[in-house]
């Protein structure tokens, strides 16, 4: 009993830190809100739209809702497999820990690192007496585990390079007008000198929405990449002090246990 309750004690202590990827997520997300609705009240993110003929900035605008969307499904997945670990590394802390190991599933729960354990398991039984190596099994795990988390590279350099873009095009605009200006029209000068501040407005505003959106999403999934990395890390610490000894010491007694 005191076993049982011991192990029930460990569960909260070990959610504790599977839920903050996620709530880190939503205030980071919070803030930016926030921020974006000020920007909002005083006018800029409106002039922005009404100043960029290209819609460049709304693009940019619209790509980074999609990527944090994403960035949140995935936060929410590596936090679910966070407290999934937790739960395994109470169970193999408990008394039913060998039981566990014996393939029964109702003792481990459905996730990334239950299936590593299971995998090694099965290894284990293949293979026969002798160290259980899990190099190759850690790295399937590393990439289930990172999964689709390259996007936000992807989004992220893309953000950048649609901001260039956006400021390539706003110089074309500018200096377009220069070309067939004549000195001696004053009115086709202020024709010329208004299309010029249309391209200057557009190079700047594209310019400054791709860099500000491309620094927010590197942060959103630099804190994904660091949860992920977390939960990789106690996978390794769980299976090569709690499943792997206890594995090897099992094939080593099977194998002296006389027919």
């Amino acid at each position: 009993m005191s076993a049982v309750s011991g192990a029930e004690m460990a569960l909260p202590s070990a959610e504790g830190p599977e839920r903050s990827p996620l709530l880190l997520w939503m205030i980071f997300t919070g803030l930016s809100i926030f921020a974006a609705v000020v920007l909002w009240r005083y006018g800029f993110i409106h002039s922005m739209l009404a100043s960029d003929r290209t819609y460049i900035s709304s693009v940019i605008a619209v790509l980074y809702v999609v990527t944090s969307a994403h960035c949140f499904w995935r936060t929410r997945r590596i936090s679910r497999e966070a407290e999934i670990a937790g739960r395994c590394r109470a169970v193999l802390t408990g008394p039913d820990r060998a039981r566990a190991l014996q393939m029964e599933a109702h003792l481990l729960p459905s996730g990334l690192v239950p299936d590593h354990i299971k995998s090694l398991v099965t290894k284990a039984e293949t293979q026969g007496a002798g160290r259980i190596d899990q190099t190759l099994l850690l790295r399937t795990l590393a990439d289930r585990l990172r999964g689709s988390n390259g996007f936000g590279a992807f989004a992220s350099d893309t953000l950048m390079k649609l901001g260039l873009l956006g400021t390539i095009v706003g110089f074309i605009i500018m200096l377009a007008p220069i070309a067939g200006l004549d000195v001696g029209d004053k009115l086709a000068m202020k024709s010329s000198m208004g299309l010029m501040s249309d391209g200057m407005a557009v190079a700047m505003y594209t310019t400054l929405a791709g860099l500000v959106g491309s620094i927010l999403v590197r942060i959103q999934y630099y804190m994904l990449d660091t949860a992920t990395q977390r939960v990789f890390s106690d996978a390794v610490v769980l299976t090569e002090t709690r499943v792997t000894p206890l594995l090897e010491r099992s094939l080593e007694s099977s194998l002296e246990r006389p027919a």
